[in-house]
């Protein structure tokens, strides 16, 4: 997922206007059938619809035993249920780029034993992205995500806990603390990437598999601070760790929006989608759904 975010970063920082650069390419011909979903009159009479969500993946989605959790879950049980329809998830593993996802996922399926879904949730959306993939649709933009960092009370003694009104902590760790202090991050994250871009080997990096790998260093001390998704580090803060949003000077995405995709030859299934999420956003479910999983919500840019 962490790749899916750093496309966008690099992809931002090519095009000067939107599509300038992009040649549209051959449309797909005799493209198989079972290769395209579903129609939406299709998925309303079967009377469910597939959604593909990222697997172990806390807070967004996860299976708690049978029963599937997170975010991204409740937002998609929202959609189906605007429908007249059950959801069904589908967890997948996350590939080394946003593309590979999206065409596993989306718009052809794997090569071998691939289908597509009908909906793909937690899509980062990035104007310039959607036009180099024109066999998708991006769409419903639910909620934004932004880098924070989560950092150990004690280390910090001086930070004031309660935040100003951009979600900063005066006084808290920020990135050029990390040249001194050592800090976890996902390995290939947009935060590695950054902490490494700014200021290479000075930096005090620890590396590992996920944010909540990192979080869990943090709880046992290996590392002070831990730099990743607001929500991630919100989700594994525990007893003596405090999580702030601050100003990241130079980081060219450190805030994005997140939406659903689906295959493009499907536009009246995404303007369903668009309205129910938007209808959720403004009554205040969509906000709910974060609060329930003591999450702050980031509004989305629509």
């Amino acid at each position: 997922m962490w790749r899916a975010v750093l496309a966008l970063v690099l992809a931002a920082g090519v095009a000067n206007a939107r599509c300038e650069d992009h040649k549209p390419g051959a449309r797909p011909q005799n493209t198989p059938r079972e290769f395209v979903g579903q129609t939406l009159d299709e998925i309303i009479d079967r009377g469910w619809i597939e959604i593909a969500v990222y697997e172990d993946y806390p807070p967004y989605s996860w299976q708690d035993g049978a029963t599937a959790r997170g975010v991204d879950v409740e937002v998609g049980r929202i959609i189906a249920e605007s429908l007249g329809v059950e959801p069904r998830f589908r967890f997948v593993q996350s590939g080394e780029t946003l593309e590979a996802d999206l065409l596993n996922y989306v718009w052809k399926g794997a090569a071998v034993g691939g289908r597509v879904s009908n909906l793909m949730m937690r899509v980062p959306y990035n104007s310039d992205f959607t036009c180099r993939v024109e066999q998708v649709v991006f769409t419903g933009q639910y909620a934004g995500e932004k880098v924070g960092i989560a950092y150990r009370i004690d280390d910090y003694p001086d930070a004031v806990q309660e935040p100003n009104a951009d979600g900063r902590h005066p006084g808290g760790p920020v990135p050029s603390f990390f040249v001194y202090d050592p800090v976890g991050v996902e390995n290939d994250s947009i935060s590695d990437f950054y902490l490494t871009s700014t200021f290479g080997a000075s930096a005090r990096i620890t590396r590992y598999k996920t944010v909540a790998d990192a979080m869990e260093g943090l709880a046992g001390g290996e590392v002070w601070a831990v730099m990743g998704p607001l929500s991630q580090l919100e989700a594994g803060a525990g007893e003596g760790v405090a999580v702030h949003a601050p100003l990241l000077p130079g980081f060219q995405l450190s805030r994005w929006t997140l939406g659903v995709a689906l295959h493009q030859s499907h536009r009246d299934l995404g303007y369903a989608v668009d309205e129910a999420v938007a209808a959720a956003l403004a009554d205040g479910r969509i906000a709910a759904i974060f609060a329930q999983y003591g999450l702050d919500f980031t509004p989305p840019d629509r």
